[in-house]
């Protein structure tokens, strides 16, 4: 009869006596030590996979907070867009309040508004605008309030050079003893047109331009004798009859308030007084709607 080799397994207290005494079959000691092998294996596999997951976990974690808060930065950048947009939208109201009187040839021809398209079911309705499309939507608006910006400094510009042309101030200081329009005539039975107002100053006060210009015509005239027209520009003329001298000649720039000659009572007149006229493309007009100073 044969004998299987056998493994023990002693324990022994600290002191050295023997507590308990084990035997075991050699197959059975291998197939456990096997057994506790694998499971050692196992283990450290599993605990590897669960420090690898909460590693990731953690990561993952973090990356959503990231995610949490660009998506809060990009809802703040989307809501301060839409702000602009709407100040953007008060701009062009307050533009076409700005061009309206100058009629709707002047101000800047905007991009076609037509519209058009099949509608939309509410669930097919395209996710909300991106970053970029924001952007893009926000530029186009910028460069079009620029372009009218643009337009009316321009605007502005040659509306300021047309008010600076215009003969504003008094050419002499007194009353006026004729007003523009009918009036009774000094000459004749009957009533007569007057081109311009009279405007009754002594003999030899300084006569000044009320604005800048270019001697049309220096000399004499018909009716009213020594006389003065100065070419303001923007079909704009200014007339200035009976003088007693002139002290401009013919195409000499004059500035506003520069000196063009003395009042007189030369011509058709009856007294020392100047006549002050303003033609507008060759028409007589009432000098009055044009006395600001």
């Amino acid at each position: 009869m044969s004998h299987r080799r056998q493994y023990s397994l002693l324990i022994v207290r600290g002191d050295g006596v023997r507590v308990l005494r084990f035997n075991f079959p050699r197959r059975l000691a291998i197939a456990t030590l096997a057994a506790l092998v694998g499971a050692s294996l196992l283990l450290a596999g599993l605990l590897g996979d669960w420090w690898s997951l909460r590693g990731r976990v953690r990561d993952a974690a973090a990356l959503y907070q990231e995610l949490a808060e660009q998506r809060s930065t990009i809802d703040g950048f989307n809501r301060r867009v839409a702000d602009l947009r709407r100040e953007v939208a008060g701009w062009r109201e307050m533009h076409a309040r700005i061009w309206e009187p100058f009629g709707p040839d002047a101000s800047p021809k905007s991009r076609g508004t037509g519209i058009g398209g099949g509608t939309l079911a509410t669930s097919d309705r395209p996710a909300r605008s991106s970053v970029a499309d924001e952007l893009n939507r926000l530029a186009e608006s910028v460069a079009e309030e620029g372009e009218s910006l643009r337009s009316l400094e321009s605007m502005i510009t040659r509306a300021s050079r047309a008010i600076a042309a215009l003969p504003s101030r008094w050419p002499v200081r007194g009353a006026v003893n004729s007003e523009f329009g009918a009036r009774p005539s000094p000459w004749a039975r009957g009533p007569e047109r007057h081109s311009g107002i009279d405007i009754g100053a002594e003999r030899g006060t300084v006569v000044l331009a009320p604005s800048a210009g270019t001697v049309s015509f220096a000399g004499t005239h018909a009716e009213y004798g020594l006389a003065v027209m100065l070419d303001h520009g923007h079909d704009l003329k200014t007339l200035y009859g009976h003088l007693s001298r002139i002290t401009v000649t013919l195409g000499q720039q004059v500035a506003r308030g520069g000196e063009i000659g003395l009042t007189g009572n030369t011509g058709r007149s009856s007294g020392p007084h100047l006549h002050y006229e303003i033609l507008l493309r060759n028409q007589p007009v009432n000098p009055r709607g044009f006395l600001w100073e």
